[in-house]
């Protein structure tokens, strides 16, 4: 490399990586991706990323230590991190970027690493103006789209958030699942303070907007949403459930994740967590297809009420995972120009504005117009 490009892909081998850099080259942004294989590396970019040959990027193999990620982000301005277990692999990332001074976005899924980054890292990240924004993804990003729009009513302050979409999980999002029901607990938000859903519930019925069926959900390991508003002044209740618009693959994950649990209960962390990721590629072991904007969608709903008021409002969207690639490189695109409207640990709303981040997603045609009412 000649010049350090400015934006580090860590992880670009994956079914999201290649759709950040499929939009960092459309914004025209240099970039490096970066993994543990170079041949798999090469392989994705080749066969999987639109118009590759035109981007402006390195590509480098770099072991998973914090001495190796270090002199990687060295001269770069933003790490994009798509390597979960975010738990398990995300904290030497994340004190790489704060050693070389990089901003920070991820695409997690798991509510106990959002925690960690609030509670462990995000002080670091502000005293030092830097970035901490971990969950910039349709499944999180979207639905806060849409209770931040529901927010610009005054007097709101509890949240029923419910998020689907069609399709299935990746290869990596299904691992995820499995090792996040596992390990940690799953909370909603109540009066401030954290409470925990209750494990043996099952599956919810749920009345989704836009259609008569009922739809089956899950609390989804807790989501994003309770910590990113928590520590909102307007906010002190959130729940949210989510799921997939596919019922027999909703039927079927609470039974994999309690056989998991159960064949797994006395083994060691490193023991269970290979156990795990056997059982996931039992389940998913193939890179599920393009998107398809006639299959893929998505719906984001969001009930905001306070004692005198409530509001109501719905996303429609589509290609989630597009979704998600989308955000990243816009996030990446800002922090190379100017500042967030927020450092440390932040949500993609709260770092970039809700307004914003909605532009963007509609202006390249993955969400459409927020249908929102408001009774006061």
């Amino acid at each position: 490399m000649t010049k350090k490009k400015p934006v580090v892909v860590y992880g670009a081998s994956g079914y999201t990586g290649r759709l950040v850099c499929e939009y960092l080259r459309e914004y025209g942004i240099p970039f490096i991706v970066a993994g543990r294989s170079k041949e798999k590396i090469e392989a994705a970019m080749k066969a999987n990323v639109p118009g590759i040959e035109t981007a402006d990027y390195d590509m480098v193999e770099v072991a998973h230590t914090l001495e190796a990620l270090t002199e990687l982000f060295q001269g770069a301005s933003v790490v994009i991190n798509t390597v979960g277990p975010f738990a398990k692999f995300g904290p030497e990332v994340v004190q790489a970027c704060l050693a070389t001074g990089c901003h920070y976005t991820d695409t997690t899924g798991e509510q106990d690493w959002l925690i960690t980054c609030d509670e462990q890292y995000g002080s670091q990240f502000a005293s030092a103006g830097l970035l901490l924004s971990p969950g910039l993804a349709q499944m999180y990003t979207t639905g806060e789209i849409a209770a931040q729009l529901c927010l610009e009513t005054p007097g709101l302050d509890t949240l029923d958030i419910a998020v689907f979409w069609g399709g299935s999980p990746t290869i990596a999002s299904t691992q995820t699942i499995l090792v996040n029901a596992a390990t940690s607990k799953a909370f909603f938000l109540e009066q401030n303070q954290y409470k925990e859903w209750q494990p043996d519930a099952g599956l919810y019925n749920l009345a989704i907007p836009g259609q008569h069926e009922m739809a089956l959900a899950l609390p989804w390991g807790g989501t994003s949403h309770p910590v990113w508003f928590k520590r909102d002044p307007r906010v002190a209740n959130v729940k949210v459930l989510g799921g997939v618009f596919n019922k027999p693959l909703m039927l079927g994950v609470p039974k994999i994740v309690e056989a998991a649990l159960e064949a797994t209960k006395n083994m060691g962390a490193e023991e269970r967590y290979a156990a795990l990721a056997q059982t996931a590629a039992g389940v998913m072991n193939t890179m599920p297809p393009r998107e398809n904007p006639r299959i893929n969608k998505s719906v984001d709903s969001v009930h905001a009420s306070g004692p005198l008021g409530r509001a109501h409002c719905v996303i429609y969207g589509n290609c989630n995972y597009k979704q998600t690639g989308l955000l990243n490189a816009f996030a990446a695109s800002w922090l190379l120009q100017q500042s967030p409207k927020r450092v440390g640990f932040a949500s993609g709303c709260q770092a970039f504005g809700h307004h914003e981040l909605l532009g963007t997603l509609r202006s390249f045609g993955l969400v459409q117009p927020p249908l929102l009412t408001v009774q006061t």
